[in-house]
């Protein structure tokens, strides 16, 4: 499959489903780093994709250490 603003393809193992030419996937991945419009998700490998095709499933605040 290719990714929104990735120059490469990645691979995805699904023996559920069929897949079809054009059909979107939906694909989950901690975040690692946002960079302005560019959003780093963990897919193992790390992928970096516009923030545009990036949708927010659980909101995560990381603890304040005093």
């Amino acid at each position: 499959m290719t990714i929104p603003s990735y120059d490469f393809p990645h691979s995805v193992v699904d023996s559920t489903s069929k897949a079809v030419i054009g059909q979107h996937m939906e694909l989950i991945g901690p975040v690692t780093r946002i960079d302005g419009d560019k959003v780093t998700v963990s897919l193992r490998p790390l992928v970096t994709v516009d923030a545009e095709h990036v949708r927010l499933i659980e909101s995560h605040v990381a603890p304040i250490f005093y």
